[in-house]
């Protein structure tokens, strides 16, 4: 069993997110110089330091797969958009209100809106995007481009 207890430390909470985010930089950071074909075959910045939400992005022949963990949203509060080559997401959590009856304690929970975006790069899809949202999972599919073989032609000489 949980034991509640007021909050009377005198020492000041430690943000998690604002603790690891300089971490989380570093290692974007030094996997993006040494690994740098990754953004250049895929075309999609898949590390982007304390960006929310977090994101899984995998690679297939034919398309590339962007898995998040939006909890707490319904789909009507996700907006999905591409504009000049750059695939955004984004949402607003607003329905958080308190009891009005009660003393605060403790705030954890908030209202929230986020963005993130994606530069798709020219191998990606932009137009033919589907994306599916259940229970907190979003994926996102963007299709490859199909790569325009040169053709030989020959030419008659007169």
């Amino acid at each position: 069993m949980t034991k509640l207890v007021l909050n009377r430390n005198p020492f000041p909470a430690i943000d998690r997110d604002s603790f690891l985010t300089p971490f989380d930089k570093l290692f974007d950071s030094m996997f993006e110089t040494n690994f740098p074909e990754v953004h250049a075959t895929v075309g999609v910045r898949p590390f982007e330091g304390a960006a929310y939400p977090k994101v899984n992005v995998y690679e297939y022949d034919d398309k590339v797969r962007i898995v998040s963990e939006i909890p707490g949203l319904d789909k009507d509060q996700l907006n999905i958009e591409v504009e000049e080559g750059v695939l955004t997401i984004s949402g607003d959590k607003h329905n958080i209100t308190d009891d009005a009856e009660a003393k605060v304690l403790r705030r954890e929970l908030k209202s929230s809106s986020f963005k993130r975006s994606f530069q798709l790069g020219d191998q990606l899809d932009g137009d033919e995007i589907n994306a599916k949202f259940k229970n907190g999972i979003l994926s996102i599919e963007v299709p490859k481009i199909e790569p325009v073989v040169p053709t030989k032609k020959f030419v008659k000489i007169s």
